[in-house]
Formats: structure tokens, C-alpha cells, sequence
């Protein structure tokens, strides 16, 4: 498991006060981020001419408020390791308390034919690190 904390900001809020919604993802996205970044993986995972990796499929549930000020942690697990996808599985507390959970399925492309390829092995094995 990959764990980040983050302060929730007023610009993160809706008038109620509380998260705006689509905001889980983008605490999510910064969570795996940071994940990816620490592999120190040789190529630049995020800028390269050979492979992209898209999100094919997302999906967040939320279960309790998080509001202006609150410290959450974000807790990334993969739940799926395949080939050429992973599947991450986010949860996000507030005080060990669950707020909210997320889903995200990525899968590894070839930049120029736009095809399904094999992750490279050191990615691979940065992820193995974090299935559940």
C-alpha cells in the first residue's frame, strides 16, 4: 500500500462547504503520481515517445463529508496486475475514518499504433510492490 496525506483547500470546496466531487479524483491521480514516482523507474513515465497509460475506467463512491480544512490520507493498493493494465484501489479517511473509495483502471498503449502493449518490467515490478 502507497499512503499520501493532504490538506483539503477552500478552492477545493463547493458552496456546502464540503469537496466538490470531482475533486477524489484528482486527490487520487496525485496519490498515484507520487507512487509511480517512487519506482525511479528508468524512462519518464509521464513524458515519452513509446507508450502511454490512459485511465479506461474510474469510479468513486463517497460515504462521508470531507470539508475545508481536514487532513486526509489517501491509500493506493493495486488490485489488479495484468500484462499491458492495473486496476488501483483508493481509499481516502479522514481520522482512520472512511470518507470515500475510488477505482481506476489504466492500461499500458504503444504511443503511435494506439495498441494495447506489455509494461516494461521495472513498472511491473514497481506495482507488484503494492497488490493487495
Amino acid at each position: 500500500m502507497f499512503t499520501i496525506k493532504r490538506k483539503i483547500n477552500f478552492f477545493d470546496c463547493d458552496p456546502a462547504g464540503i469537496i466538490f466531487y470531482s475533486r477524489i479524483f484528482e486527490f487520487c491521480h496525485s496519490a498515484y503520481e507520487e507512487m509511480i514516482s517512487s519506482f525511479q523507474i528508468k524512462e519518464n513515465y509521464w513524458k515519452n515517445y513509446d507508450y502511454v497509460v490512459p485511465i479506461i475506467h474510474s469510479e468513486s463512491e463517497y460515504v462521508k463529508p470531507i470539508k475545508y480544512g481536514d487532513e486526509i490520507t489517501i491509500n493506493v493498493q493495486v488490485s489488479q496486475l495484468r500484462d499491458s493494465s492495473f486496476e488501483l484501489t483508493y481509499t481516502i479517511k479522514k481520522e482512520k475514518v472512511l470518507c470515500s473509495h475510488a477505482k481506476t483502471v489504466h492500461v499500458f498503449v504503444d504511443k503511435k499504433s494506439w495498441k494495447k502493449k506489455e509494461m516494461y518490467k521495472d513498472l511491473k515490478d514497481g506495482l507488484k510492490k503494492h497488490v493487495i
